[in-house]
Formats: C-alpha cells, structure tokens, sequence
C-alpha cells in the first residue's frame, strides 16, 4: 500500500476512534452504560486495526507514527466538538438577579421548562436565584431567554448527574404545511 494512503487512512482511523474514545468515557461519567459497552466495542476494533497496521512498519517509516500522534490528538479534539454538538445528559441552570425576574421565569415557563425561584442576599441587596434542570441541549434556548431580558444577568450552567424528573419544552406551534394533518 502507497505510504501516503496508509498514513492518511491511519490519520483518519484515528480520529474515529479516539473520538469514540472521547464519547464513550463521558457515557462512563454519565452513567449510560449500554452505548458506552458499544462504543468500547468499536473503538477498540478500529485501535487494534490500526495498530496492526502500523507497529509492524513504523521501524522502516517511522513518519507512520506521526500520522498515528497526529489522529490521536486530532480525535481528541473532534471527540469534544462532537460531544458538544450532541450535547448528551442534563444541566443545572442558574440564574442570579435581582431584575427581570418575572419576566424571565414566566418566558422559560412558557417554553415548558420547570423554574423554581429562592429569594437570597447578594453584595447590593436582596437578589433571586432562578433554577431551571433540563437537558443540555436546551441549554443555548435557556441563555438566549436570559440575554433577551437581561443581558447583564449572572448565570451558571453545571452538569448534572441524575435528575429524577425532566420537563421538555413545549414546541412552538405547527404553521404552514406542519398544521395540516388528518384527525380520525
């Protein structure tokens, strides 16, 4: 096989696998254990064919284990952007203030999300804290409701690891072709 082929196949393979590295370890943290038994699965299939493909050439050329380095890092990288992109488990998201409140509890409230409020003393008098547990993949939904109302809130989003009850956010209503549908 062409050096160059190899290389860039070793490269690829990878970062798939690395990747898959990556996104099995946050299933562990998570807890999710059948999609992390499948991804360990082919992860280490795509390791091992990988490996056997370079161990036994890297003393001759040894820019194979670069292109080995390389899809390592590579994959680590990808691994983080793709998990980011998926955006898998739940989050806390808090929010200090001591404006807007109603304003930006009734606008979650809406979308669905369940919103608990605690009154507390902050540095310039008293302030609210508004708590909201979701999915992560709602959280970019959760901070543009806050930037629209109150740009200069203080918020924290923190991962959590097991909520015993979620509320999904109500979708907006069907228009156009998505409003026409058969009722029996």
């Amino acid at each position: 096989m062409n050096f160059w082929l190899l290389g860039i196949l070793v490269f690829l393979a990878r970062i798939v696998d690395v990747s898959l590295g990556t996104l099995r370890t946050i299933s562990i943290v998570q807890g999710r254990t059948k999609i992390a038994f499948f991804l360990a699965v082919a992860e280490i299939s795509i390791w091992l064919l990988v490996l056997s493909a370079v161990l036994p050439k890297v003393v001759e050329t040894p820019l194979l284990g670069f292109f080995y380095a390389f899809g390592f890092a590579t994959g680590n990288v990808v691994g983080i952007l793709v998990e980011k992109k998926l955006a898998m488990g739940y989050t806390n998201f808090r929010i200090i203030t001591g404006k807007h409140v109603k304003e930006i509890t009734n606008s979650m409230r809406e979308k669905g999300f369940a919103v608990t409020t605690f009154e507390g003393q902050g540095k310039d008098g008293i302030v609210t804290e508004i708590y909201v547990a979701a999915e992560r993949k709602h959280l970019p939904m959760l901070i543009k409701i806050v930037k629209e109302i109150e740009p200069d809130a203080f918020y924290i989003a923190e991962q959590a690891g097991f909520i015993s009850k979620i509320r999904r956010p109500t979708m907006v209503p069907a228009t156009g072709w998505r409003s026409v549908q058969k009722k029996k």
